[in-house]
């Protein structure tokens, strides 16, 4: 999925930049309004993340003209004027959703992927069953399958199993994966997502080197399926 990213500043330009492609996104930037609306117009986003104060002129502006002219791709605005009249003066102008700096990484991620969905009319349930291998997780019966045989999982390690087999081949760092499974004031620095990958392989009969969930040593881990 590719982004377009219209930011000045350099240090939170990198930093979106670093994330954003550790995530899997194609991201594109331009550093000012008039090269944000020239790349815009004459490239295909699946969304726009516009910095409000920008050179040249504004990104609400930018985000005015480019709804002027017909454009539909999802906008999602950043700001770090947090006023009430200042986020209803850019939804009005034609954005879909307003973040205030600083805000936190995965509520961008969470967002942006809303916004993705709801832009190609995907946003509907996530599907009830998913498949890894041969492994089952059933979301609505929060029950867990391997080759038919069920498999007795804690709340927190079937979250942890369901949130990499809603992303098959997806990285995900220790610190997203810590944040989505165990919330965001959990310690940082505290090893209990190693401590569940091991349960959850020890469950599955999955071991480090054949099993579906692959450690990236010195990030997180990821969950490899062919099916």
């Amino acid at each position: 999925m590719s982004l377009l990213l219209v930011e000045d500043d350099e240090r939170v330009l990198r930093f979106l930049v670093r994330g954003l492609e550790a995530e899997g996104y194609s991201v594109s930037i331009a550093c000012d309004g008039p090269e944000g609306l020239a790349r815009a117009r004459g490239e295909a986003f699946d969304l726009l993340i516009l910095d409000v104060m920008l050179p040249g002129f504004s990104g609400r502006e930018l985000c005015q003209r480019l709804r002027s002219g017909g454009l539909a791709t999802p906008i999602l605005m950043l700001t770090a004027l947090d006023g009430r009249d200042d986020k209803v003066g850019g939804l009005r102008g034609g954005a879909d959703d307003y973040l205030t700096k600083p805000f936190d990484f995965d509520e961008l991620l969470a967002r942006i992927e809303a916004l993705i969905r709801r832009g190609r009319g995907l946003a509907t349930e996530p599907p009830p069953l998913l498949q890894a291998g041969d492994v089952t997780l059933d979301r609505e019966a929060v029950t867990v399958r391997r080759a038919g045989e069920a498999v007795d999982l804690t709340v927190k390690e079937f979250q942890l199993l369901e949130l990499l087999m809603s992303a098959p081949g997806k990285a995900m760092s220790r610190t997203r994966i810590l944040n989505k499974v165990w919330g965001h004031d959990s310690d940082p620095l505290t090893n209990v997502v190693d401590v569940y990958i091991r349960r959850l392989r020890t469950k599955l009969g999955w071991d480090s080197e054949a099993g579906l969930i692959r450690t990236l040593r010195g990030y997180g881990y990821k969950l490899e399926c062919d099916s």
